[in-house]
């Protein structure tokens, strides 16, 4: 009888930890995005976008200060890049969190006024929207995405491309 109990404790105890892990299941998908390379600003569905037409430079990946020309950053994802967007009141301690987090290869982080959620993590095809930069599903996801499966040209390069907007000029 003892040992019974013991089981359904130990049992009940990992479930309970189970159901407590973070997890990617509410990370949004989105599927059929154009691929094709234009020369001139692109209208997306998502903001930040996740995928779709892009200018045919990518954005060099790294830590910027202000936003990114969309078009540039798409590029960037069907590389294999994460990017992870704040909004500009964010607080100073969580967009710190943040520069840590995008420290690695194929790590974009830049302000993005335009987005309804304090912090946002894309990948091609997918995004994950949080109030947080210290929620522990952001490293699941760039471990999951960065230069994951979903990656349209994986290896391609995520440095050497642009840091100026060729589309304004900026």
């Amino acid at each position: 009888m003892a040992l019974g109990l013991v089981l359904v404790l130990i049992v009940g105890g990992v479930g309970w930890a189970i159901s407590q892990s973070p997890s990617l299941d509410v990370v949004r998908s989105y599927d059929d995005l154009g691929r094709d390379h234009v020369g001139e600003a692109v209208s997306y569905d998502q903001s930040p976008p996740v995928g779709g037409d892009h200018n045919p430079a990518w954005w060099d990946c790294g830590v910027y200060e202000e936003p990114v020309p969309n078009h540039h950053a798409v590029h960037s994802l069907e590389h294999g890049a994460v990017w992870l967007t704040y909004q500009p009141d964010l607080a100073a301690d969580q967009v710190d969190t943040l520069r840590d987090l995008a420290g690695q290869e194929f790590m974009l982080l830049s302000p993005d006024p335009d987005q309804d959620s304090p912090v946002v993590a894309s990948a091609w095809g997918n995004q994950l929207k949080l109030d947080r930069a210290d929620d522990p599903r952001i490293p699941l996801f760039i471990k999951e995405y960065r230069q994951g499966p979903q990656t349209p040209e994986p290896g391609a390069a995520c440095t050497g491309g642009t840091t100026t907007d060729l589309v304004t000029g900026r």
